[in-house]
């Protein structure tokens, strides 16, 4: 179970190793993918809807209760993530207006993505150094069983939904590696 999460945080590091690319070629003066980059962020966008906020509201339930002292780190993570979402949604209507070639300033688009991006590598930081060895530690059989049920079916059945949807963020993510957080 604690394989699949580590699973899933890898992939969504991958996402934004992705999108840091994208901000890179932005940086550089060149004009990225934002095709790819709406790809990206819709992708981001349903999976903490469908997945991370189900797992997120187990995971505090039950550290509540078994590990009390661990508290302040699981309301911060909270915290921390539900701030993410505000900011990708921002980046998310910028990437329309781009799309709809309406005027942006790019070097506010490029910043606010510099943003999101090191706010949500912080977050996985934390679930990373944090979250995941207090779950090792802390969780029962019957907790990771109501966590395997919040999961989605299966890294390869998501992905395989990925490469239907997003042809070319699959073959983006095939040619990236797990980056160092």
């Amino acid at each position: 179970m604690l394989n699949q999460l580590r699973l899933d945080h890898a992939n969504m590091a991958r996402m934004l190793h992705v999108l840091q690319l994208k901000h890179k070629t932005l940086a550089n003066g060149e004009r990225p993918d934002f095709q790819l980059m709406r790809e990206v962020v819709d992708y981001i966008l349903s999976y903490m809807d469908g997945f991370a906020t189900p797992l997120e509201r187990i995971c505090v339930e039950r550290l509540k209760t078994q590990a009390p002292e661990h508290l302040p780190l699981m309301e911060q993570m909270t915290n921390d993530y539900r701030e993410l979402k505000p900011r990708l949604m921002r980046l998310s209507q910028d990437i329309d207006m781009i799309l709809m070639d309406n005027i942006l300033p790019m070097d506010r688009f490029a910043e606010d993505l510099k943003a999101y991006l090191e706010a949500h590598r912080g977050y996985l930081r934390h679930e990373r150094e944090g979250l995941f060895p207090l779950i090792d530690k802390y969780f029962s059989e019957e907790d990771m069983e109501e966590l395997r049920q919040a999961l989605p079916e299966g890294a390869e059945k998501e992905l395989e939904r990925l490469q239907l949807a997003y042809p070319e963020l699959y073959a983006e993510l095939c040619g990236a590696e797990v980056p160092a957080l």
